[in-house]
């Protein structure tokens, strides 16, 4: 046997891949690219995937290693999935192996078989018309159910009331025989038919059909309520006829059991999901039916992107600019953007939804990179809400409440509706304070106060999660005189449920809603239509439908006017948009009342008066005359280290890297500006100091010649193994 290595990617932040010796006893043509393997590295045993083979290697033979296993005959991943990964790996600045992970379930990279997401279940072998001798009511009801059902997997029958033993006595008389398959997802009693779509709704239909079996990005811009999803239904069932398969993702929050009920019960076809609420060996399964063809719909939230889909049609995100499309740790990369580059290797389509969209979507649409659709207005008879700026300057309020917002909340309620009050801050206050010698409860880990919690009672740090108990009295002066301070979810629903005391209050925040059954639960009980008060944050706000909410207040809409960040004006803007976007969504005309010490704020007004479309304009004109995204292109290299000199040292000498370099080879046509090192906005979190270097460039590929430059010679810096660092492309926030 001819000497040979393979090529080996692991899920290390080494930027490099490794060779090892095959399996003693393998052929060369026993590997093939996309098989998993199993490797020794340093002291871990991890699961790499075969990149190729090589006559040789760079390694003396003597140092390397053989793989300890072949886990997979065939490849599981194809070429295609292979080619994307060296995409983004490229791209995002990140290893391979670590990026490879993403394409794979938790229990395969565990190295789990295939096998391990079958379920055992009875196959009917004899003819349905067979009568044959049984003794006693449930055996003959066993077979009733198989002269109905060819196949009936094992947990079926156990619930309903049927054993092991009983099934074992139908295959003792070669009725029935013991198989373990993969489960195919459950199909709909009845289908539902397709709604009656207006002009715009059809014609958005019809342009993006016209584009199916090509690549083409679409912005469908949409108010809330004006009927995208019954765009998302019937574009679905036109991939569907061709014999394709469709991907549909969403927020983490939007995927709610009204939205998978809604696409279930429109195709007769298995419909998969994958998010993060289901076990390892559930995503295993759902990852199976995509990848096999058996399901042509899959649902799923941002990690979906990666599954393999092998007849796939058409890409959908619904809510396009959520941020948690964005990864914010480990493979920081975009799901949104990686959407479109799956898109345009496989020559499809790809819709993107939102009636806020994100300026870069806008930009694109605006400058005919995107075909771009509209809906204007509400589906059916919906009406868009009417919106108030209440200025609550100088006005005395009850609760946090102003006096015609109780009015209008009352009213509301009187007429057997329902009522929605925002507040994006979890906990019952944002601050404990001592009001003798002004002492505030700090974290001890982070620069930022800790949230007093009353249920149960005590302090949380929302950014690194410490905790503690509520002190009794002030640790500095020894004051027993310390009270909250401000509002959170909690302290609004006391008040409410003192001011309404006829009308139930429920709260939807992280701490009510733990369990994804939990949030069921509250969701069946809002959707009986019964009079309430609803109180929460974004988990509430964002693409549910509530036909029987007519009023939004808005409670603290001033939080993002002023942000340090660039995207703060344009990310608040979205969110109240989005909120508001919740009353009056079926029959019954909507009100949104937002409170504000900013009434007269230029950016604010001019959302309220002219909409979400036209603020974004003007914020694409600042950012042009600022040359900010999507005008040009950003990254951001962070450094944390428990030692704040050290942290800060580190991007001293990036930044001496890339002056040197871009001195030497950067283009004179596509300069590379670089800000910083400075201390992140939150300087100190979770024991950490946190430091920041931002790199623009006009142009992409400079910018990324200019980071590959960078990080070889980053990773090779000594005296540094205490600091941990990231480059972000394209970050989502720079605080």
């Amino acid at each position: 046997m001819s000497f040979y290595v393979v090529d080996v990617a692991l899920p290390v932040p080494l930027l490099r891949t490794f060779d090892y010796l095959p399996v003693e006893g393998d052929a060369r043509e026993n590997y093939q690219p996309g098989q998993r393997v199993r490797a020794d590295f340093g002291r871990q045993l991890l699961t790499g995937i075969v990149l190729g083979t090589r006559d040789s290697s760079e390694v003396p033979t003597n140092k390397l290693k053989p793989l300890l296993a072949r886990l997979d005959d065939a490849p599981l991943l194809a070429p295609r999935d292979l080619s994307l990964a060296r995409w983004m790996s490229d791209y995002y600045h990140h290893s391979l192996g670590d990026v490879l992970e993403h394409w794979i379930p938790t229990m395969l990279r565990r190295g789990a078989g295939l096998n391990e997401a079958d379920e055992s279940g009875w196959q009917r072998i004899a003819s349905p018309n067979t009568e044959p001798a049984l003794k006693g009511s449930k055996q003959l009801a066993l077979w009733q159910q198989f002269q109905r059902q060819e196949y009936i997997a094992h947990r079926f029958l156990t619930a309903q009331g049927f054993s092991l033993a009983q099934c074992r006595k139908l295959a003792e008389l070669g009725l029935i025989e013991e198989q373990t398959r993969l489960p195919v997802p459950a199909l709909p009693e009845s289908v539902r038919p397709a709604l009656q779509l207006n002009d715009e709704q059809a014609s958005a239909v019809k342009k993006v059909s016209d584009v199916l079996g090509q690549f083409k990005a679409c912005l469908l811009e949409g108010v809330t309520g004006s009927g995208k999803t019954e765009v998302y239904l019937q574009l679905i069932d036109k991939v569907i006829q061709q014999g394709k398969q469709a991907l549909l993702l969403v927020p983490e929050i939007g995927l709610t059991p009204q939205t998978v009920r809604r696409f279930q019960e429109r195709f007769n076809v298995p419909v998969a999901l994958l998010h993060s609420g289901l076990n390892d060996r559930e995503r295993l399964q759902g990852w199976r039916q995509a990848r096999e063809g058996q399901a042509r719909i899959l649902i799923g939230t941002r990690s979906a992107v990666f599954t393999p889909l092998p007849d796939l049609g058409l890409i959908i995100l619904d809510e396009e600019h959520d941020g948690s499309f964005k990864q914010q740790d480990g493979l920081r990369y975009s799901a949104r953007d990686f959407a479109l580059v799956r898109a345009h290797q496989a020559q499809v389509p790809v819709l993107l939804g939102s009636a806020t969209p994100s300026l870069e979507s806008l930009h694109n649409a605006l400058t005919g990179k995107y075909l771009h659709l509209k809906l204007t207005r509400r589906a059916g008879n919906a009406r868009p809400p009417g919106m108030k700026l209440h200025s609550i300057l100088h006005q005395p309020l009850v609760h946090g409440f102003a006096e015609p917002v109780l009015t209008a909340m009352q009213q509301h309620l009187n007429r057997g509706k329902q009522v929605l009050v925002f507040l994006n801050r979890r906990g019952f206050a944002p601050l404990l304070a001592c009001k003798q010698c002004g002492w505030n409860a700090e974290c001890r880990r982070c620069d930022a106060r800790m949230t007093l919690h009353q249920y149960p009672p005590h302090l949380h740090c929302h950014h690194c999660d410490y905790q503690q108990p509520v002190p009794k009295v002030c640790p500095e002066c020894h004051s027993p005189d310390i009270e909250p301070i401000g509002q959170g979810t909690e302290r609004i629903e006391d008040h409410l449920s003192a001011l309404f005391p006829q009308t139930p209050v429920k709260r939807v925040d992280r701490d009510t809603v733990r369990t994804k059954q939990a949030f069921d639960d509250l969701f069946e009980e809002i959707h009986t239509g019964d009079p309430c008060i609803l109180v929460g944050t974004q988990m509430l706000a964002k693409g549910h439908h509530f036909p029987d909410v007519t009023l939004v207040v808005i409670l603290d809409s001033d939080a993002g006017l002023f942000s340090a960040d660039f995207r703060g004006m344009e990310h608040s803007a979205q969110l109240i948009k989005q909120v508001a976007g919740r009353a009056g969504r079926a029959e019954s005309p909507g009100d949104v009342w937002i409170q504000t010490l900013y009434a007269d704020h230029p950016q604010l007004n001019l959302l309220i008066d002219d909409g979400y479309h036209a603020l974004a304009l003007s914020i694409l004109r600042e950012r042009l005359d600022q040359q900010l995204p999507p005008y040009s292109h950003m990254a951001m290299l962070r450094s944390e280290c428990e030692d704040r000199a050290m942290a800060q040292r580190f991007l001293e000498q990036a930044r001496y890297i890339l002056q040197h370099w871009l001195k030497q080879y950067g283009q004179k046509d596509a300069p590379v500006t670089l800000l910083g090192p400075v201390p992140a906005i939150m300087e100190r979190r979770n024991g950490r100091y946190r430091f920041q270097l931002q790199v623009f460039c006009s142009e992409r590929k400079a910018l990324h010649q200019t980071l590959d430059a960078a990080l070889k010679q980053l990773q090779e810096l000594k005296g540094f193994n205490k600091v941990r660092w990231h480059i972000d492309v394209d970050p989502l926030d720079t605080l």
